[in-house]
């Protein structure tokens, strides 16, 4: 048997920790590249790869089960498959990933796509009771959608970002009263800035859901057999309801590296613009790659940063990235490194982001206008494009890719005839600013350990 670290490129012995959309579309294109050795794709869950994304939206809505929503494949990978088998530890001079059960599996070169999990309520403040749900996993999403099925008298969503905004939006359409906190003055405020999330705050208000803005939830309180009742909130509120639905952001599934020498913590794990996971002292490890929800990465046109971008796009991009490099070495020619981009439907409404608007400090509507709810907002980052955001009219944001792309000016010069001539530029609006000025947040954080120079 090959000794580990001692395999040529295209042979030797991959494994693979994670068994979903980043873990799925990354072994096919090892197999696409050229790698014709052993491939070993170690899961979690007892599940085949499947699409996250229609959780909150098809399934919790009833318009699809979680029967159909298992990924297509592209390709046969030729894969030893290890489905409901948590990794427990990594040995990274030894080359060995430990599972659950107490077995290791040797590897020459290793992929880390554990992704992320949903953050869940505190037990001390009632998140054990028979009722509080998250969102992450097709059980996740069967256990609530059977919870809605019961006609619960309200439900409570706590957290008005993406996932939030889905999930309320699901409610109200099948007729359930439905109460959303949102520690912010505004929803999607902590991705999008407060104009739009003002504007979004029009949705809910219109689609009959409750908002409470500014409002965090105390507790959750349940009766004698456990099972929620009542959620005590800031303002003084005692809302009676069944059902809590907690989207309140994600953690890096990164446990099981501790004590591997990795630059990981609870925000994901840092790589190079190679998916090179790298070490605490700032050097890539060893034959040992990172993508997906879970990898903190540096992009070209924010040098200085790593972000992590939890979305479907981001992950397929980084998929392949890590394969090409994983296959040709640290010397193979870079692949581009596309715009992030993620879409949401709620309340009626489609929207669109690419680019990175989290990191702005200005934003602008240079189409349509907030009033009409169809419009596009572009943000800049010290004068220059950097995002847009597009609701109910995705087809124009390739002309702003394009601009980003270019780092052009910002306010872009557009002559759009739907757009003023010259825009408003106000505050992105941003919450939770830390003490180098950039904002901190599971969706795009700065960094904590620079990477080094490539090597």
């Amino acid at each position: 048997m090959t000794a580990p670290g001692a395999a040529g490129p295209r042979t030797g012995r991959i494994v693979v920790v994670g068994a979903s959309l980043a873990g799925l579309r990354a072994a096919e294109a090892l197999r696409d590249e050229g790698f014709t050795g052993e491939l070993t794709m170690i899961g979690d869950e007892p599940h085949a790869p499947y699409d996250r994304p229609p959780l909150s939206k098809a399934v919790l809505s009833g318009r699809l089960d979680c029967d159909h929503i298992e990924l297509p494949r592209v390709r046969d990978i030729d894969a030893r498959w290890l489905l409901g088998t948590p990794a427990t530890g990594l040995d990274v001079p030894g080359h060995r990933v430990a599972l659950a059960d107490g077995r290791s599996m040797a590897y020459d070169r290793l992929l880390i796509a554990t992704g992320t999990r949903a953050r869940t309520w505190p037990a001390r403040a009632g998140g054990g009771l028979d009722g509080v749900h998250v969102l992450r996993t097709r059980e996740d999403a069967e256990r609530l959608r059977g919870a809605l099925l019961n006609g619960p008298s309200r439900v409570l969503v706590i957290g008005a970002g993406f996932t939030g905004g889905e999930v309320a939006s699901s409610c109200a359409e099948s007729g359930l009263a439905v109460t959303v906190t949102q520690r912010g003055a505004a929803p999607l405020a902590g991705a999008l800035g407060g104009t739009v999330g003002r504007a979004a705050a029009d949705w809910y208000h219109a689609a009959g859901v409750d908002l409470r803005l500014n409002t965090t939830v105390r507790a959750l309180e349940g009766d004698p057999s456990g099972r929620l009742r009542r959620a005590v909130l800031s303002d003084g509120t005692v809302l009676d309801t069944e059902v809590a639905v907690v989207a309140t952001g994600a953690l890096a599934n990164t446990e099981w590296l501790s004590g591997s020498g990795l630059a990981a913590d609870h925000r994901g794990v840092v790589t190079d613009d190679r998916c090179r996971a790298m070490t605490t002292d700032g050097n890539p490890a060893e034959d040992i790659f990172a993508t997906g929800d879970i990898a903190r990465r540096p992009h070209p046109l924010h040098p200085g940063r790593l972000l992590r971008l939890n979305h479907w796009d981001g992950a397929v991009a980084q998929a392949r990235t890590a394969a090409h490099h994983i296959v040709h070495g640290p010397g193979a020619q870079h692949l581009r490194q596309p715009l992030p981009a993620f879409w949401s439907q709620q309340f009626g409404h489609y929207l669109k982001s690419i680019g990175v608007p989290a990191l702005a400090d200005q934003v602008a509507i240079t189409q349509g206008s907030l009033h009409q709810r169809r419009f596009v907002a572009a943000y800049g980052l010290e004068g220059r494009l950097i995002g847009a955001v597009a609701v109910d009219s995705p087809r124009v944001l390739d002309g702003y890719a394009a601009l980003i792309e270019a780092r052009a000016p910002f306010p872009p010069a557009l002559g759009a005839t739907d757009g003023p001539a010259h825009p408003d530029i106000i505050d992105a609006a941003f919450p939770g600013r830390d003490t180098g000025g950039t904002r901190d947040h599971p969706g795009h954080t700065p960094s904590a350990i620079a990477p080094a120079p490539n090597r």
